[in-house]
């Protein structure tokens, strides 16, 4: 059950869920570069899927809980210019299948793009910080049912490293639970779309990183995996136009698929 977080007029939710991994789960929706300044600007659009309301809190980067509106990542993913990401359309999909009995729904932001699967593992700053927010979110009584994780981008550019991808996500996922005390943890993993292209054009190692997703989904207990091809469809259409990024229409359709997965494979360990 919820409670009342001293000093502050939020309620502290009862489900939790952890948003991690690179650009792609921050959100890039809606971002392009100004023509003028060269810099990347977010237009403000937040489409109906993405709107805020009571039932659904963000842990901030100083560890408050507060509603949560767009861009769900700003004050974390803080060096990079933050759009529509799939934590909110996630959040309230959710909300339409469960109903009312989901009560307040606590998302935690923790993407950071342009990350490298290595700087994610056990004993760096990232995963650090990652176990520290996730214990957090949990003080006030909430349970953290879910681990959402979108990368792997970074690693599709660099041959050593894709070839690593199994092996180290494996011992980061079983880090991740043994370390925040959650060893059935559901995780959900969104099966990459591109590669790193800031990173490097080469775009072979991406099959690798794809057949490691596969076999980590297959091997490990309460993982899935949704396809974000399917999210992204005709890729003129849903990418911005750096195409490396989803544009707001994929990142919505990708937070519904996120739902539904957590949903059928899940939901009966959501608490009322």
């Amino acid at each position: 059950m919820a409670d009342v977080i001293p000093g502050s007029t939020s309620t502290s939710p009862g489900n939790i869920f952890i948003l991690a991994g690179q650009s792609n789960m921050a959100g890039r929706g809606g971002v392009s570069k100004d023509p003028i300044t060269e810099k990347n600007i977010w237009d403000g659009y937040i489409p109906p899927e993405s709107q805020s309301n009571e039932s659904i809190l963000r842990l901030t980067a100083d560890l408050r809980w507060e509603q949560a509106s767009e861009p769900l990542h700003w004050d974390i993913d803080y060096h990079k210019t933050n759009g529509i990401g799939p934590g909110m359309a996630f959040a309230n999909e959710l909300s339409v299948q469960v109903g009312k009995s989901i009560g307040v729904i606590g998302l935690v932001p923790c993407a950071i793009g342009g990350t490298h699967l290595r700087e994610w593992i056990k004993g760096t700053a990232y995963y650090t910080k990652l176990i520290d927010r996730i214990k957090a979110s949990e003080k006030h009584g909430g349970k953290v049912q879910g681990f959402l994780w979108y990368q792997g981008e970074s690693d599709a550019s660099v041959e050593e490293e894709s070839k690593s991808y199994e092996t180290e996500l494996t011992k980061f996922f079983t880090d991740l639970r043994t370390d925040s005390n959650n060893l059935e943890l559901p995780i959900i993993l969104v099966k990459i779309v591109t590669h790193d292209i800031f990173t490097s054009p080469i775009i072979n190692f991406k099959e690798d990183v794809w057949k490691a997703q596969e076999t980590v989904t297959e091997k490990l207990s309460n993982v899935r995996m949704v396809d974000g091809s399917e999210a992204v469809g005709n890729f003129e259409e849903g990418l911005n136009e750096d195409k490396g990024h989803l544009n707001v229409k994929s990142e919505v359709k990708l937070g519904k698929m996120l739902a539904h997965a957590f949903y059928s494979n899940f939901s009966h360990r959501l608490t009322p």
